[in-house]
């Protein structure tokens, strides 16, 4: 029995080391996808007039976008308890980001990326959760999005995702660039206010007075045809993301948060043009009826 409590009183301060590295691993694992990929800012933080997102206010709540059906607010995302999510625990945060639903109940609505988060591993979305708990809390009241649409949900509740094996490329790339990123629901064709699977990468999406610029944007072809990205070197492409220049050397639109995707590894950028290199080429979309320069 003294052996035993022994071994016990040895193996407890290891049991405790260990499970405090998983932790530190899952907050920078989040903090990583919340900061870079994810984009997480590029809605929740406002944006200042060069099209920076404000450190000041990070994550903190920003701007508003109004449609016909909706007008929708982005919310404040930091720990703080009473404009925030400082009382929600990080199973509440998982299914609201996977789920759609509040831990009141009340189903969230577009233009977050439900469709795409769904399919977020379990790993990456409590590494998400865990470290929203950790960001500095801001008090920022965010006005409560609005709809006049119903907002059934997005489906049966979100069990169990497992992680997507980064050793295939492919695969791990469109896990990226889908649910993580959620790249291609910009970049993807809408049709009558629906997103076209058949139309993957196609672009041509137009998007007016984003983040409040006084320009319009559109969504750029990413597909491997030649009105894309087919005639593009591996670094052009890598370039286009995280610093927001074309292959020409043009300056492309700050819709896309070039400033966060700085931070991706080289890793998960070789896994990104991979996977776009992959799919279906698509010729360019139908103009829009006033095209602005892509994004």
């Amino acid at each position: 029995m003294k052996t035993l409590t022994l071994l016990t009183t040895l193996l407890l301060p290891l049991a405790g080391a260990a499970a405090a590295q998983d932790r530190e691993a899952m907050l920078e694992r989040g903090e990583y996808l919340v900061e870079t990929i994810a984009g997480c800012g590029n809605c929740h933080t406002p944006h200042l007039p060069d099209g920076s997102l404000d450190p000041e206010m990070a994550l903190a709540g920003a701007f508003v976008i109004e449609e016909p059906v909706f007008r929708a607010f982005a919310p404040n995302i930091t720990p703080d308890v009473e404009t925030g999510i400082g009382d929600w625990t990080e199973d509440e945060i998982v299914r609201a980001l996977r789920d759609g639903v509040r831990p009141d109940g009340r189903v969230l609505g577009p233009p977050m990326s439900f469709a795409w988060y769904r399919d977020i591993s379990d790993t990456d979305a409590y590494a998400i959760a865990a470290y929203l708990k950790t960001v500095p809390a801001i008090r920022n009241e965010v006005e409560l999005s609005t709809f006049q649409i119903p907002l059934p949900g997005y489906g049966p509740p979100v069990e169990n995702v497992p992680d997507v094996p980064r050793d295939d490329i492919i695969a791990y790339g469109e896990y990226l660039a889908g649910p993580v990123g959620h790249c291609m629901d910009c970049h993807t064709t809408y049709v009558a206010g629906v997103i076209d699977m058949d139309q993957l990468g196609r672009g041509g999406n137009v998007y007016p007075r984003v983040f409040g610029f006084e320009w319009a944007t559109v969504s750029a072809n990413i597909t491997p045809h030649e009105d894309g990205i087919g005639n593009w070197t591996d670094e052009e492409i890598k370039r286009a993301i995280t610093d927001g220049i074309g292959r020409e050397g043009q300056e492309l639109r700050p819709a896309m948060p070039f400033g966060l995707y700085q931070g991706i590894t080289e890793e998960d950028l070789d896994a990104i043009v991979a996977y776009l290199r992959s799919i279906p080429p698509l010729s360019a979309a139908p103009a829009p009826v006033e095209e602005e320069e892509d994004e």
